[in-house]
């Protein structure tokens, strides 16, 4: 079963940096997408952005131009740089990967909280 293990959340004044970091392990194949997501309470899960293998990538609105997702294929390792951070990015950030044997996984999640 592979594991998702993210890092990097915390707390950020609004302005500030923060980068995720998310580890893949126990894959059985290829991983041909990676994603971060969001949540917050009472709201639906949200795409903040993705990558496949061949470098395509993908932003939810309005975050391409603060948000920058890079992934590292040998190490199975995808990453969200995030500046000018503002509250409204407050949320629970999760990895997510597709593997090429169609395996969908998510991980634990990582609370990014921005004060005003």
């Amino acid at each position: 079963q592979v594991q998702l293990v993210e890092s990097g959340g915390g707390l950020v004044q609004a302005g500030g940096s923060r980068r995720l970091s998310c580890l893949a392990s126990r894959t059985r194949s290829r991983l041909v997408y990676m994603g971060w997501f969001r949540q917050t309470p009472g709201k639906m899960r949200t795409l903040v952005a993705a990558i496949t293998d061949s470098g395509a990538t993908n932003y939810g609105d309005s975050l391409e131009g603060r948000f920058t997702i890079s992934a590292d294929s040998a190490k199975n390792a995808v990453y969200l740089q995030m500046n000018d951070l503002r509250p409204e990015d407050t949320a629970v950030y999760y990895c997510h990967t597709l593997g090429s044997d169609g395996t969908k996984t998510w991980g634990q999640g990582t609370q990014v909280t921005v004060s005003s």
